[in-house]
């Protein structure tokens, strides 16, 4: 089996069978064992069908490597990160995040959830897996053990605010049958809140519609329960609960780059000073917003892997991605969708504002959503759309793919990590200006095709 074709940037992902199962994962078991140097190792999984074998399989091979198995059972990604900081273990998370229900995948962190990607040891353990697959370890079975932590995982997540200054919000959560529907109930429980769950079942088939709600498809049954109940807010989860989309009490989605800016001026009234990180395809409003609350905003590349590096070299105590991604380094500077949801709700409880009113002075800009462009090589597109603007005088950013600023637009086009995909973000100070930017950067696109 090509190992190449499932391990990512930043984790392991693939169709079941034929791309992951359970040879391949028993042989990244067995890899990761002898990458984490420790005696225990944590193991959990998502609602998806094959992540039971998975797991198990992966499970076996990291005890035949004379590793402790402690098997966490079902949970959010963010539960195992906080797993893995609160016990102090590398981590296993079986899950394919929001990818349709034929996926399943590994996201692995060192003890202390500390990330692993591809320059980080994720390739060391893509090697190791390929000798295991050609020769599997076949020593004794180490202990497995099992191992609840979701009562602590809904204290530490309510450490994140002040719960008695939550006020009776009608609030309506739509977890797409994946992890949300065993999370959010409990971290709602016994809240002076209204909630509403979409979907809770879980059920990694998806049998609703799928857990992606950066498709605005996938928001249409949301935005209509929220105008049916008259709801303050409406919560989307993707399929791991790890990420959280907002949408307003008039049924209106609220951008990644707002929730960063609106969360980031939070905790800035909480650390005055404080480091904030926000990814390069975020509003120009997040380090607007950042410097006029008086912190310090630190730009950074797309990805967990990066954004955790970052944070953990500079003491950021908040980053955010527009695709969102919310990290805190009060929690073990992982990301979590749940957290940034409980931040949120005390935001608007302390106010006497709807939501979109609360929102309104961080939406500054017109923006157009990540476009998605197939094409053959899409590093070869980047590339000479790189040279031919570098030769007509324009600066550009390589930080992440390819970034242009003008002084009253932006665009950023990067090659998706996973696919063979050309990503374009683009920023303009109104919807005309946007949309004509689209069309003109998507025609050199073309161009170069």
């Amino acid at each position: 089996m090509d190992t190449s074709q499932i391990f990512k940037a930043y984790d392991v992902r693939g169709t079941y069978p034929d791309q992951l199962d359970e040879h391949v994962a028993r042989a990244v078991g067995s890899a990761f064992a002898d990458f984490a140097g420790s005696g225990t190792i944590l193991v959990a999984r998502d609602m998806r069908e094959s992540g039971v074998a998975l797991s198990e399989a992966f499970a076996d091979g990291a005890r035949r490597r004379g590793v402790t198995v402690i098997d966490l059972g079902l949970a959010s990604t963010d539960l195992a990160y906080f797993a893995s900081g609160y016990l102090d273990a590398p981590t296993a998370m079986f899950t394919a995040s929001h990818n349709p229900a034929a996926y399943n995948g590994i996201k692995l962190c060192r003890a202390g959830a500390r990330p692993i990607g591809a320059d980080t040891g994720l390739r060391e353990i893509e090697r190791a897996t390929r000798e295991y697959l050609a020769a599997p370890a076949d020593g004794e079975l180490a202990p497995l053990h099992a191992r609840d932590v979701m009562r602590e995982w809904v204290a530490h997540v309510h450490s994140f605010i002040d719960v008695s200054a939550l006020r009776g919000l009608r609030i309506v959560a739509d977890t797409a049958n994946g992890m949300g529907g065993l999370v959010a109930p409990a971290v709602f429980a016994g809240l002076p809140v209204e909630v509403e769950i979409l979907y809770p079942e879980l059920d990694g088939s998806f049998p609703h519609h799928p857990a992606d709600p950066l498709n605005p498809q996938n928001l249409v049954d949301l935005q209509r329960r929220i105008l049916e109940t008259g709801a303050d807010i409406g919560l989307a989860f993707d399929g791991d609960a790890d990420r959280v989309f907002l949408v307003d009490e008039r049924a209106q989605p609220i951008s990644g780059s707002t929730t960063t800016a609106m969360v980031a001026a939070a905790m800035l009234l909480k650390h005055p000073g404080a480091t904030i990180l926000y990814n390069l395809i975020c509003s120009r409003a997040v380090p607007e917003v950042i410097d006029e609350a008086g912190g310090v905003g630190v730009r950074t590349r797309v990805g967990h892997s990066y954004i955790k590096q970052v944070m953990a070299d500079t003491g950021a105590v908040f980053g955010g991605e527009h695709s969102g991604h919310y990290y805190y380094r009060d929690n073990y500077r992982a990301d979590s969708g749940i957290i940034t949801a409980m931040i949120v709700l005390e935001l608007l409880s302390r106010s006497s504002e709807p939501l979109s009113r609360v929102v309104a002075p961080f939406e500054r800009y017109a923006d157009s959503g990540e476009i998605n462009t197939r094409v053959q090589d899409p590093a070869r597109v980047v590339a000479q759309l790189t040279a031919r603007l570098r030769d007509s005088g324009e600066v550009l950013d390589e930080l992440d793919g390819l970034t242009v600023e003008h002084d009253d637009w932006w665009f950023n086009l990067r090659p998706s990590n996973t696919e063979p995909l050309l990503r374009l973000n683009v920023e303009a100070e109104t919807r005309e200006s946007c949309d004509a930017h689209v069309a003109e950067v998507l025609d050199m696109i073309k161009e170069a095709s």
